[in-house]
């Protein structure tokens, strides 16, 4: 699969150690450059240093939401992709939230198959 990206530097973000690093091993056996984050206010500070390209991020976390990450990294980093991933059905209030304030992010449901993450970055990245 041929997906473009400007740096290929991808984060990947869960408050589940497991999650992330998986995620993260996929996407570098598939040619990203993934880098994974079980705190966001890390990657946060990471992004200050290296802009990624695309963020992949579960929407809720405790130290901070997957959408406020999603938000101030797109501040940062205007140009990066973003995908989020809940398993919680009280995302959709928070993804419209963030909609009426101006922010369109893709929804994946938890759990993410493989197959759909790598078609969803597709589309996101062909845009």
């Amino acid at each position: 699969m041929s997906v473009e990206l400007s740096n290929n530097r991808v984060f990947v973000v869960d408050d589940e150690k497991v999650i992330a690093e998986t995620l993260a091993i996929i996407l570098t056996k598939s040619g990203f450059n993934a880098i994974s984050f079980t705190n966001p206010l890390h990657a946060l500070e990471d992004a200050k240093r290296e802009s990624p390209s695309l963020l992949i991020s579960d929407v809720m976390m405790p130290e901070m939401s997957g959408i406020d990450l999603a938000i101030q990294i797109k501040r940062l980093c205007p140009k990066c992709k973003i995908l989020l991933f809940s398993g919680q059905a009280a995302t959709t209030d928070l993804i419209e939230q963030a909609r009426q304030q101006g922010h369109t992010f893709e929804l994946l449901a938890k759990p993410v198959h493989p197959t759909d993450l790598l078609e969803s970055i597709k589309r996101l990245t062909e845009v």
